[in-house]
């Protein structure tokens, strides 16, 4: 996948149940990103930077979609344990995750497992990818896309 092609569909379940589709958000920005499993340290740190840049995001016009392949109950303790506002994707299937190349091969301690590699797509109001961002930092994702977000406009 590279920058300028067509972000892959995709219809999960949000932590209410619901079907989200990213057509859902033709017409506005999307920032998409790939985590590996809720409550873990660094997607805790990842999610809580969202959300305390949430505003900001939001008074962009941006949606902010996290995705993992954490169950809906998962996902429904970790938004409400740290008052995550933005949504939240369930992708037990790998539908999504498979779909945008973040489910890879991952070496920890010798030991290599397959896994979702931190991962964040900017998704223009067309529908197309304007940026990828491999292995990002949780700490600095979101102030990251931020400020890469206004050198472009």
């Amino acid at each position: 996948m590279q920058i300028g092609d067509t972000a892959p569909s995709f219809t999960l379940k949000d932590r209410n149940g619901k079907d989200v589709s990213l057509s859902d958000f033709r017409g506005k920005k999307v920032v998409l990103y790939f985590y590996p499993k809720d409550n873990t340290p660094g997607c805790t740190r990842q999610a809580c930077a969202f959300a305390e840049n949430y505003s900001e995001f939001s008074r962009r016009n941006i949606a902010v979609i996290g995705i993992s392949k954490d169950s809906v109950e998962s996902h429904i303790k970790f938004a409400e344990k740290y008052n995550l506002p933005f949504i939240l994707l369930s992708d037990p299937e790998l539908q999504a995750i498979r779909a945008y190349g973040v489910w890879q091969e991952k070496k920890l301690y010798g030991k290599v497992t397959m896994g979702v590699v931190r991962t964040t797509f900017i998704i223009d109001e067309n529908g197309k990818i304007q940026d990828i961002m491999p292995k990002v930092k949780p700490d600095t994702n979101a102030t990251e896309i931020l400020t890469k977000l206004s050198s472009n406009a």
